[in-house]
């Protein structure tokens, strides 16, 4: 059988490509120099058996190399434990997020004693002290060779804090010059450990410590000038359930909408607890950025009323054909920080259905910010259709969409002394579902006008992230 349409996405690519340089039409900007980097699934099944979820496939890094207007394209399997042991046992080997291919009890002693057992870094790409790396849920970094992407050895990048659970989202304080990210240790009392790591250095560094009884699912967290946040969202745990149950990671997770959510917010430079805060029951995989602002906290974030969106992110519901829930609405969650008023206010910003939200992040991360960049879903759509610019002071949604085109997280890269926030292009990689093939899309940030498009020679796999390394130059 033949996928078509966005079920194309979800299919095995078997062909690696070394430095093929890209055509197409338009004009990539000479200004634009360095790397583009992004890790996803893109084998779903080793041997005769099958992973069961889109968070679930094999990773494989991508590389779009830019040089004085021309593009050159590489893209090779990230050669993690997860994946040369599959290949080895023809079978899917280490737990994933909804698959557990030998649910034994030594894993999952493994998963709640010592460490989260999986390496198979398809989420994010990102730099711990020199190194690149790819992320995913696990504390595991994998290296890679950023020019070449072939896998690096990675010990000495683990953290020195005891963890299973960690995002792949960690946030760049400028202005501290330091990495934040979070580990979830899961015991009789459960720990948030939140961490720092120096740039340039690869060693953690405790921040603040909060216990819990229900540990909580949480893909990324906030962070302000002065805050950290975590969104303790009520789709929860019991650690036991690790252990006595033969179920997959997330689904030893239950929601309990009567819990609320809860804004925990923590000094960065102090680790007290500075209040927590109380919404109503909501959750999100995405924060899009935090500030503070007349004594209050905005925490925005791409909200949905409860973790169905999980379900929807089963393969055999994507390859399905049938429309999809897979975005949810970009909302303001205010905190008062001065008051003794522990209920939070929250307000949605845009109309569209939003998900993979990007924005001006080397200037505005912490900060009060004025344009949203995400991909966005139609109302019949089977995946994700559109690409959607939101200004934040008009109210003012403007959108790319093609037929049968699906593009993916719309990468943010400034023009070099840029001054305004827009000033700059996004970098999205596309599925034609016509031609059976990709294509890197550039856009003008501020028109949301096409400038370039170069053909990849195949269907690349629907990832999550990635991010441009500007040249040292």
């Amino acid at each position: 059988m033949v996928n078509t349409g966005s079920a194309l996405g979800f299919t095995t690519l078997g062909q690696e490509l070394t430095e093929v340089e890209l055509h197409g039409r338009g004009q990539v900007p000479e200004w634009l120099e360095g790397d583009l980097l992004r890790t996803g699934p893109a084998q779903f099944e080793v041997g005769k058996a099958s992973y069961r979820h889109w968070f679930d496939g094999l990773a494989m890094l991508y590389r779009f190399h830019f040089q004085e207007g021309r593009v050159v394209y590489s893209n090779r399997y990230l050669q993690s434990n997860a994946y040369l042991k599959a290949k080895a046992a023809g079978a899917p080997y280490s737990p994933e997020f909804a698959t557990n291919p030998r649910p034994t009890l030594l894993q999952r002693l493994r998963l709640v004693a010592r460490a989260g057992s999986g390496d198979n870094a398809n989420v994010n790409t990102s730099r711990i002290g020199t190194h690149t790396v790819a992320l995913t849920e696990t504390p595991q970094p994998v290296a890679f060779d950023p020019a070449s992407l072939a896998t690096l050895d990675s010990r000495t990048l683990l953290p020195s804090l005891p963890g299973q659970v960690t995002t792949a989202h960690p946030h760049f304080d400028a202005r501290r010059q330091c990495q934040y990210n979070y580990l979830l240790e899961f015991g009789r009392v459960s720990k948030y450990r939140l961490y720092r790591i120096d740039a340039g250095a690869t060693q953690a560094q405790l921040v603040a410590t909060l216990d819990t009884q229900r540990p909580a699912y949480m893909h990324s967290f906030g962070m302000s000038q002065r805050y950290l946040v975590l969104t303790e969202f009520p789709l929860v745990t019991n650690p036991l359930r690790f252990l006595l149950r033969n179920r997959p990671f997330i689904q030893n997770y239950r929601w309990e909408p009567e819990r609320g959510t809860l804004f925990h917010v923590i000094d960065k430079d102090t680790g007290q607890v500075m209040k927590t805060a109380r919404s109503e029951p909501f959750f999100a995989f995405h924060h899009v950025n935090a500030f503070e602002r007349d004594g209050k906290l905005c925490v925005d974030i791409i909200a949905f009323p409860d973790p169905s969106v999980i379900d929807e992110l089963y393969l055999e519901h994507l390859r399905s054909g049938a429309p999809t829930k897979v975005a949810g609405k970009l909302t303001r969650f205010t905190i008062d920080l001065d008051g003794d008023d522990d209920e939070v206010v929250s307000r949605t910003l845009a109309d569209a259905a939003l998900e993979l939200p990007r924005f001006d992040y080397r200037r505005r991360a912490g900060q009060p910010y004025r344009y949203v960049y995400a991909a966005g879903t139609g109302p019949n759509a089977t995946f994700i259709d559109a690409l959607i610019r939101i200004d934040l002071e008009t109210g003012k949604e403007t959108a790319w969409h093609e037929a049968d085109c699906y593009p993916g997280e719309p990468v943010f890269v400034p023009r070099p002394e840029a001054q305004d926030e827009d000033d700059g292009v996004i970098l999205s990689v596309v599925l034609d579902a016509k031609v059976g093939r990709s294509f890197l899309i550039v856009l003008d940030a501020a028109s949301w006008t096409e400038q370039a498009r170069l053909e990849v020679p195949h269907p690349v796999p629907f990832g999550f992230h990635g991010n441009f390394f500007a040249s040292a130059a």
